[in-house]
C-alpha cells in the first residue's frame, strides 16, 4: 500500500501524537518523520523498513490507513479501529 505524507499526518492528528514521540515509538528520527510528512499527498518515498516502522507505529495505536478508493470520498485516508 503507498501511503502519503498527508496521511501520516492525518494519523498522528487522530490520536494526538507529536512527531517526536512518533519517532521515539518507531525508532526513528524526528526529522525523519517531518521528511516524510513533508511529501504531502505524494506517496512517501524512504526505506520500506523506515515506513514500515512508522505505519506499524500507528497501527498499533489504532490507526487504520486506506488505500485510494477505501475511503468514502475515494482518496488515500485513515481513520481509528472499532475498539473491540
Amino acid at each position: 500500500m503507498a501511503i502519503t505524507g498527508n496521511q501520516i499526518r492525518a494519523a498522528r492528528s487522530l490520536i494526538g501524537m507529536e512527531q517526536v514521540a512518533l519517532a521515539e515509538k518507531a525508532g526513528v528520527s524526528a526529522n525523519t518523520i517531518r521528511n516524510m510528512e513533508g511529501f504531502g499527498a505524494e506517496r512517501v518515498k524512504v526505506r520500506t523498513d523506515t515506513l514500515d516502522a512508522v505505519t506499524d507505529a500507528l497501527r498499533s495505536a489504532g490507526v487504520f490507513f486506506m488505500d485510494e478508493g477505501e475511503a468514502p470520498a475515494g482518496g488515500p485516508g485513515v481513520r481509528l479501529r472499532a475498539l473491540s
